[in-house]
Formats: structure tokens, C-alpha cells, sequence
């Protein structure tokens, strides 16, 4: 058990595995992963629901996503383990001309970025792709072929594997208590349930707990969890097995196969953001939450009607939230080797590969060599130039 690293970890989701990841396959190997949690894939990661996509609003959300996707349909080569990339897309319904304008206004942004696979469909086009839905006031869509979906743990449990591979270490079952600053301002040490390791450059990567680790640090981080809660049901029908993740513009609902097979399925997860919902970490899934999510599910997909509620596949998971729903990527202003990777607002699994090279770069040369993230800095918040990303489920 080392008492000494080059860079401690802290927080053992996605995003930590995927800089652990990172910085060994840079060749930076003396770190040390620190989670609270007794098990891999106990946190927000295990709850996810695993989609990923670049069809954003903002260019530093699509650069992200569109590296992130690249690597997720080579994870394998890339981690010798399988994160069971598919990809079945994103459908987006456009019900009034409001979201029409939308739509076109973000994929000329996204096509400015160099993604230029996302279709444009009419109502008929939908119909045919997704035969299920309920189209007369559909008027028109967008589809990225190359969104989809993958599994969140695999993709994690692929990162760490990996890191570990490479003499990475990773202690579960451990609290950080302490983050030691020394005279200078700078990151000493780290002290945790375990013990003390002392270390230049620590990584925020808490996720919807990363206010209280920055706090340890003399750092005010604005995030903030959010519950969202997930309903697995079978159908009465078979869907194919490319159905995409589907969602209705006009009322947030969505929902995506609950299944990784390649054969037609039943089984649907069904997601919409409770505006109802309110800031805190209670993960506890809500039984009053599922009439909420059929009856819009029944209004976009009349075959849902009488489907049957899996209480195994239903779950609660935190978002970490920022107040223009955008990362906080950097290290914390006035330096010292205090590097957040935070408030991901419920994209951090689909955006851990970029996440993770972008902080490692950050680490090993000062600066992220292959993705401009510029804009995600925490001083932001201070000085106002706040993003505005309006595609958020």
C-alpha cells in the first residue's frame, strides 16, 4: 500500500477510472484511486443510463462527445475489455416549429464542430424508424446514427481493470478526511481513512459529492446533486433491437432498450426529468414516480399501455449539477495541483473518455493537448461567462 503517489484520485466512478486510465496509459503509473465506496459501481456510474451522444448545443460539449464516442467504439482495443458500445442513435421529436428552428440551429453548431452524420427526418422517416410512436404531431427530427448506448459499469470496470494492469491502485472502502495545502498553496498530501499519502497533484473526481472533497481544499465548487430516477418495463410488444434513444422534445420523456442483446426486446428504460425534483442526495427510488413517466410513455408509445413495471430495472441516480449544466474541468485558479473534473450534469459517463485525457494532460504537461477545454474552467463563474446548453435530459 503506497504512503506516497504522484497523483491521488479521488472518487472511484467513471470519471476517476477514466483519468487512472489516462495518466497510466501516459505512463504515469504511481497513483492511487481512493473511493468510499465498498464496491466498483456503487455510486452514480451504476445508475446511469448509459447513453451517449454529440448531439449537444454547445461546441466544448460536442469536441467532447464526439472524441468520447471515437473512443468507446474502440474501447476494447484500447482496454483489452468490452464496454458494449452500440450504436443505435438518438432520435430527437420536434413537435412545433420552435423545436424545428432548434434543431437546426444546433446542427449547424455541430457540423461547425466536424460532426456531420446527424439526419434531419420528416415524420415519415420517424415512422419508419421507430414504427411504435405516435407521429400526427411529430413534425420533423434529428437522428445521430453513431449516438447510443453502452454499459456504464463494463466501461468503468474497463478503465480500472486496465490502470490497475499498469500498477495503478485502487482502495475501496476509503474516506478522504483531509486534503493537506502546504505554506505555499500548494497540494502536500492527502489524508484518508487508511492513512496519510503524501502527493503533489490530487484529482477531484467526487461526482455529486465533489463539493464537499473541494471544500477540503479551501475551494467553493458550485454543483449540486439532482435526483433522476429510471423505470424499467416490458412491453407487449417487440421493438428492434437498433431501437435508439428516443426523446420528446416537448416534454422531456425518454426512453432506450434496457437490454445490451442484439435480438428484438420487451424491455424499455423509461426516463424524464421531475421538474418536481429538487436538489439533494437522496438516491431513493419513488413509487410515485412511475404513473408520472407511463403517462407520458403511454401519450408517445400507445403500444406501452398496460406494460409491466420491472421493479429491478427501477433506480435513482444523482446528477451533479452546475448552474449552466456544464463541466468544471481545470485545475482550481491559483493553481497548486488541486485538479477538478466535476458537474458533469448528467454526462459523465458518455464524456469519461475525453474527461480523462483532457486532466491527464492537464496533469503530465500543463495543458489539454487534444481537446480545447477552455471554456470549463471554475472561473467562470466569477468573471460571467457562463455557457448555455439546452440539451439536457
Amino acid at each position: 500500500m503506497r504512503n506516497t503517489a504522484d497523483v491521488v484520485i479521488i472518487g472511484g466512478g467513471i470519471v476517476g477510472a477514466s483519468v487512472a486510465y489516462h495518466l497510466a496509459e501516459a505512463g504515469c503509473t504511481n497513483v492511487v484511486v481512493v473511493e468510499r465506496a465498498a464496491r466498483i459501481g456503487a455510486g452514480s456510474t451504476g445508475q446511469a443510463t448509459g447513453g451517449v451522444r454529440a448531439q449537444f448545443a454547445t461546441p466544448v460539449n460536442i469536441r467532447m462527445s464526439c472524441y468520447s464516442i471515437d473512443f468507446f467504439a474502440r474501447f476494447e482495443e484500447a482496454t483489452g475489455h468490452a464496454a458494449g458500445y452500440r450504436p443505435n442513435g438518438y432520435l430527437f421529436l420536434a413537435t412545433n416549429e420552435e423545436h424545428l428552428a432548434y434543431l437546426k440551429e444546433t446542427g449547424e453548431c455541430q457540423r461547425a464542430e466536424g460532426l456531420i452524420n446527424v439526419e434531419h427526418l420528416s415524420t415519415a422517416e420517424i415512422a419508419r424508424l421507430v414504427p411504435q410512436l405516435r407521429v400526427d404531431d411529430v413534425l420533423g427530427g434529428a437522428f445521430g446514427p453513431t449516438d447510443g448506448l453502452l454499459s456504464p459499469t463494463s466501461a468503468l470496470r474497463g478503465f480500472l481493470a486496465r490502470a490497475r494492469e499498469s500498477g495503478v491502485e485502487l482502495w475501496l472502502g476509503t474516506e478522504v478526511t483531509a486534503i493537506e495545502i502546504d505554506g505555499n498553496g500548494s497540494v502536500a498530501g492527502v489524508v484518508t481513512s487508511r492513512g496519510r499519502i503524501a502527493t503533489r497533484a490530487v484529482v477531484n473526481a467526487a461526482g455529486a459529492w465533489a463539493a464537499q472533497v473541494a471544500r477540503l481544499a479551501g475551494v467553493e465548487l458550485p454543483v449540486t446533486p439532482l435526483r433522476r430516477q429510471l423505470i424499467g418495463v416490458k412491453a407487449g410488444v417487440e421493438f428492434a433491437p437498433a431501437l435508439p434513444m428516443v426523446i420528446d422534445m416537448a416534454t422531456g420523456f425518454h426512453f432506450r432498450p434496457n437490454t445490451q442483446a442484439n435480438t428484438a426486446t420487451r424491455s424499455l428504460l423509461l426516463a424524464w426529468p421531475d421538474p418536481d425534483e429538487t436538489p439533494g442526495d437522496d438516491t431513493t427510488f419513488e413509487p410515485a414516480f412511475i404513473p408520472k413517466v407511463l403517462k407520458l410513455a403511454v401519450e408517445r408509445v400507445p403500444c406501452l399501455a398496460g406494460a409491466e413495471v420491472e421493479p429491478a430495472s427501477c433506480r435513482a441516480g444523482l446528477y451533479e449539477m452546475t448552474p449552466d449544466r456544464h463541466a468544471i474541468i481545470g485545475e482550481a485558479p491559483g493553481g497548486g495541483g488541486f485538479f477538478l473534473a466535476n458537474g458533469f450534469s448528467g454526462h459523465g459517463v458518455m464524456h469519461s473518455p475525453a474527461i480523462g485525457r483532457a486532466v491527464s494532460d492537464l496533469i503530465l504537461h500543463g495543458a489539454s493537448r487534444h481537446i480545447d477545454i477552455s471554456p470549463l474552467g471554475l472561473e467562470r463563474f466569477t468573471t460571467g461567462r457562463l455557457l448555455a446548453e439546452t440539451s439536457v435530459l
